[in-house]
């Protein structure tokens, strides 16, 4: 994507005076692409697909894991937990894996973690042990597996530049947040029981640059699993964090908080926050979600003056929403899909699509992508009321969120992974 395609998506999605800070122009180098929010401004991706047509190339994936596909330079990048054994299935590989775009082969496949099944915390039936979605930059893939750990590997071969572990902490149901970059920092959020701060990493050495705790109040549940998103508010960065009981924004080069806001219930966070028309757009979790729209201009704690809305129905847990002109989309885990208008929070239209969701969605122009967890991607639509264009059963259990390379879709099952374009 050349810059001025770039500006001109930006200005579709009512980003004036603020922005979200892109990872790469270009490609899909981080969970949710170039803007960390599943905007493909100007791809041309197939709407219709089945085991004979348009399946470029289906390959079948070590292990198991739910982080999404990542790509550069003709490469796919993605993470897997593989059992040892047959003998010692509880006990895990945490693996990198690289694979060639245009053929599905295997790179390389390195391992960078061992978990032992006897003292590893017990994960959710919908979790895995490789649920991160790494993040590329220049001649580095950054991988994550929470409280297992984090490495920088060389994308080339996949040596390990730096690990570490020092890091722990105690995760409910396993771990699921993504790491960003901004500039020399790698950051990502700790947020188990016993532990609950955002910290960053020098990227070239894995060294602490910054920990910031986020000190909410008691509750009775800590843990969530949001990753962070990097917006511009006025000419200043700010890294958006949302944890159980509040969302923060701190400044990214020295983890200072600028702004929270705060939650009476919230846990357990999955979605990522989305950022247009001005308003940062965040799900508070469970056991009841809300969206909350907040204006983010704000000093210290701004609940009470600078909440614009908030919808409490048909609110995902689990995949984060998208911003197409001044609406917003989100599909709800029990495939109930809204459109909302961004300024207001007043429901437009909403459609039942059916099944069961936790794949973020995809926006690619005007064409909203919604994928469920047995293998059904529904396409539908953006507009003034619901319009289905396909629907494109895989027939596999699929709970990662898409990735896109070029005109082609990156999509992820629990066995398999699939280029899907038009041919």
């Amino acid at each position: 994507m050349n810059l001025s395609r770039l500006f001109a998506a930006l200005v579709l999605l009512g980003f004036v005076g603020s922005h979200v800070v892109a990872q790469s122009p270009a490609q899909w180098t981080q969970f949710r692409g170039p803007t960390a929010q599943g905007i493909v401004a100007d791809a041309k991706l197939p709407t219709e697909w089945n085991a004979e047509t348009n399946i470029t190339w289906r390959k079948e994936l070590p292990g198991v894991g739910w982080s999404s596909p990542v790509v550069s330079a003709g490469q796919i990048y993605l993470t897997t937990a593989v059992p040892q054994s047959e003998e010692r299935k509880a006990d895990q590989s945490l693996r990198a894996l690289c694979l060639d775009a245009a053929s599905g082969e295997i790179v390389w496949d390195v391992e960078i973690f061992q978990q032992e099944g006897a003292t590893a915390p017990k994960i959710h039936s919908k979790n895995s042990h490789a649920s991160a979605t790494p993040i590329l930059e220049g001649d580095f893939v950054y991988v994550h597996f929470g409280h297992m750990g984090t490495a920088c590997l060389q994308k080339r071969d996949g040596k390990i530049v730096w690990q570490t572990q020092d890091h722990r902490y105690r995760p409910i149901h396993g771990n699921g947040g993504s790491p960003i970059l901004f500039g020399d920092k790698l950051i990502f959020g700790i947020d188990g029981q016993d532990k609950q701060e955002v910290i960053a990493l020098d990227k070239k050495t894995g060294q602490v640059a910054w920990q910031t705790p986020r000190n909410v109040p008691d509750l009775p549940k800590y843990f969530t699993f949001s990753t962070p998103l990097l917006i511009e508010v006025d000419g200043q960065p700010q890294l958006i964090s949302q944890g159980s009981g509040a969302v923060m924004a701190l400044d990214p080069n020295s983890g200072k908080e600028i702004w929270r806001v705060s939650y009476e219930e919230g846990y357990s966070i999955v979605p990522r926050p989305i950022f247009a028309n001005g308003l940062l757009y965040v799900c508070t979790g469970y056991d009841r979600s809300s969206l909350v729209a907040i204006r983010p201009t704000g000093q210290g704690d701004v609940t009470d003056t600078h909440v614009e809305f908030i919808v409490d129905r048909n609110v995902p847990y689990n995949p984060s929403p998208v911003a197409i002109g001044d609406a917003i989309y989100m599909i709800s885990d029990n495939g109930i899909l809204s459109c909302l208008d961004g300024a207001t929070g007043d429901v437009r239209w909403k459609e039942r699509i059916g099944g069961n969701f936790s794949s973020s969605l995809v926006a690619a122009g005007e064409l909203i992508y919604m994928l469920d967890e047995k293998g059904m991607t529904t396409v539908a639509k953006a507009g003034a009321e619901y319009e289905e264009v396909a629907k494109n059963d895989l027939k596999e259990r699929a709970l990662s969120s898409y990735g896109i390379d070029g005109d082609a879709i990156l999509l992820r099952t629990e066995q398999a992974l699939y280029r899907i374009e038009n041919k």
